[in-house]
């Protein structure tokens, strides 16, 4: 508690980075996104003294895990959490629209909380591969309607517990 009392004036959310939080997902980054600030906790070995949820609750206190497995520290957790909510900050990725239809997103070009359509670079083709047609005509609304259709696809073939939670 000495290394977090200071910072009581800072009026910052406390996060524990623990197995026994909630799972962190994109819209829980979104949510801590929306914040003003974030003090991010990471224990080492065996957690925390059960004490320090107790002091911390009223602070509003929240715990998160980043999945179900078991590290020997909550810093990559934190680094984890930290580059999910900073990356959504305005201006630090250069264009305020680059989150946006990203894979758990819920821009156009992909499904509620689905995978990503396939993305594709230059040449326009490689070893026999090549970039689909139709993304060189021009024909934004063609174009659109082929990545929501892959998104699906893909969402289907890679991810189909995503398509169970998002088609209701």
């Amino acid at each position: 508690m000495a290394a977090i009392e200071p910072l009581d004036a800072a009026a910052a959310v406390p996060v524990i980075l623990a197995p026994t939080g909630e799972r962190f997902s994109q819209a829980l980054a979104e949510e801590l996104g929306r914040l003003p600030r974030l003090l991010l906790i990471a224990g080492h070995y065996e957690g925390f003294d059960e004490r320090i949820h107790e002091l911390l609750k009223p602070k509003g206190l929240r715990e998160i895990s980043v999945g179900d497995y078991i590290l020997s520290g909550g810093e990559l957790p934190a680094m984890v959490v930290l580059d999910a909510v900073v990356r959504l900050v305005p201006g630090v990725l250069g264009d305020d629209q680059s989150p946006h239809g990203e894979s758990f997103g819920t821009g156009d070009a992909t499904i509620q909380g689905g995978l990503e359509y396939p993305h594709y670079t230059r040449p326009r083709e490689f070893q026999g591969l090549a970039v689909p047609e139709i993304l060189f005509s021009g024909n934004h609304g063609a174009v659109e309607a082929w990545r929501r259709e892959r998104a699906r696809k893909r969402t289907a073939e890679r991810r189909p517990d995503l398509l169970k939670e998002t088609d209701g």
